[in-house]
């Protein structure tokens, strides 16, 4: 086992981009993505905001959704792009614990907010005539207090650990992330303790929340299947395939990740399977469940005509 070393505290981040001309083109198709992921999730916050028609609890939960999304994909994409843009790698062992402590508060928090979003629309389908006592104010506060709450607290335990733990003289992360799993490779000690403490955390608000919105899904597609009229099946069915398409997307290689056997682990895999739930997700999730809404693009439409008329 190496030993342990205190000559520096820095950490080196080895990126995503190989330093050729493919990676200048993945440079380039990432922060074009990173820029649209800003502007659409800026976008929604401001006009669910804004627009009293929205302030309802469904476009609430959106709201916080797009600010979730907003902060996550900032907490890696920004000093990713510098490092491969200036050369400079490196980040301070303070940074490293307040990125590792943002990245995974805002993941698992999106995490339990998905779920909540998908029993709001179970609510409103299966029960519409009990939506306004089971998803009123209060509960839909709660639900966004308690997403925060709990990914702040799961984070909180593995970023202390973390910083506490000694490290080898090695302190190249393979990762473009202060990555929790890629750090404790590094560890001088022995983390197989804190890594049963990952998995365990995995499982609670990776797996656990995906089944619940798959069966809160498959009960809404019950429900939308005796309907009469085919137009509204046909569109329920396109709606609902298309949400669980980008949670599978969220979910799967996050849970992947963290629930694999570490003899299955593999760092180029991880940072591949990283890009989806990074980058990819907060991407899509404001055209996906927002920008393809009819009352999201009627308050869009009034927001502009209120613009263009000062």
């Amino acid at each position: 086992m190496e030993n342990c070393t205190q000559t520096s505290t820095d950490f080196i981040l080895l990126g995503l981009f190989p330093s050729s001309r493919v990676g200048l083109v993945l440079f380039i198709l990432i922060v074009s993505i990173f820029l649209m992921a800003l502007a659409g999730n800026l976008s929604m916050v401001l006009l669910i905001v804004l627009d009293a028609h929205l302030h309802t609890p469904m476009y609430v939960l959106l709201s916080q959704l797009s600010l979730m999304d907003l902060i996550y994909i900032s907490t890696t994409v920004p000093k990713m792009a510098s490092g491969f843009l200036f050369g400079n790698k490196s980040i301070s062992f303070i940074g490293c614990g307040i990125q590792c402590f943002f990245f995974l508060t805002l993941g698992a928090s999106e995490a339990l907010l998905l779920m909540s979003m998908s029993y709001d629309r179970y609510v409103a389908i299966r029960c519409p005539l009990h939506y306004p006592i089971r998803m009123n104010r209060r509960v839909c506060a709660l639900m966004i207090l308690g997403s925060w709450a709990l990914g702040a607290v799961n984070s909180s335990v593995h970023t202390v650990y973390i910083l506490w733990i000694p490290y080898c003289r090695s302190r190249a992360i393979n990762h473009f992330f202060c990555d929790v799993s890629a750090m404790l490779t590094l560890a001088c000690i022995d983390s197989s303790s804190h890594e049963y403490t990952v998995f365990l955390s995995a499982i609670f608000f990776l797996l656990f929340p995906f089944m619940v919105i798959v069966g809160s899904y498959g009960k809404i597609l019950l429900a939308v299947y005796s309907m009469c009229s085919r137009e509204g099946r046909k569109k329920a069915f396109s709606t609902c395939g298309t949400h669980l398409t980008v949670v599978t997307f969220y979910y799967a290689p996050f849970a992947y990740t963290y629930l694999r056997p570490k003899s299955l682990q593999s760092p180029a895999q991880d940072k591949f399977l990283a890009v989806f739930y990074t980058i990819l997700t907060p991407t899509l999730n404001p055209v996906i469940y927002s920008l393809r809404n009819r009352e999201v693009l009627g308050a869009l439409g009034r927001m502009t005509r209120r613009i263009c008329s000062l």
